[in-house]
């Protein structure tokens, strides 16, 4: 695991010959940053998979917005899951009334995380990630638990989300 920023910006110089990346995206506004640093290194895959949303309008305004970030970059597409929030609510079943940073939170991380490593998995990307640690409202230790445990078969690498926003600050 990278410790730092420093670290990690030292690991994307070593990478060779763009390798494929997911991106799981949750939005617009917490993918900007993450695409414009790793679109330099990878050629990147947006996958917008969110049927945590609470409504179908909700989810495609959001998608919208996703959309208007990703024109600003060459070379990156998108992959839209399908809605599906009875999976949401399946996957949460018994935390519903539960709020951000509980068992709930936890688990739709890990819903979404899931899909999008079986996603990379099925489609041979080299690695796969999320946007959910830019939030200030999400865990990245939790992240970081989940994304190493799915890759822990070896076929799809975890890229290694931020432990402190601060990091991202050279």
């Amino acid at each position: 695991m990278l410790n730092s920023y420093k670290e990690f910006k030292s690991f994307l110089e070593t990478l060779k010959d763009r390798p494929t990346l997911l991106l799981h995206a949750c939005c617009g506004p917490c993918s900007t940053h993450t695409i414009a640093l790793l679109n330099n290194y990878f050629d990147i895959t947006v996958y917008y998979d969110n049927s945590n949303i609470d409504t179908l309008e909700e989810f495609n305004k959001r998608l919208e917005e996703l959309k208007k970030v990703i024109n600003n970059f060459n070379n990156v597409k998108l992959i839209v899951a399908p809605y599906i929030p009875a999976s949401f609510y399946e996957a949460v079943k018994g935390d519903e009334a539960l709020g951000e940073f509980s068992s709930r939170c936890y688990k739709c991380m890990k819903l979404r995380m899931k899909n999008t490593y079986n996603y990379a998995l099925e489609n041979n990307y080299d690695y796969y990630t999320t946007t959910l640690s830019i939030s200030p409202y999400k865990s990245s230790k939790w992240i970081n638990e989940i994304g190493y445990e799915l890759a822990s078969s070896g076929k799809v690498k975890y890229l290694y989300e931020r432990e402190e926003y601060n990091e991202l600050v050279e």
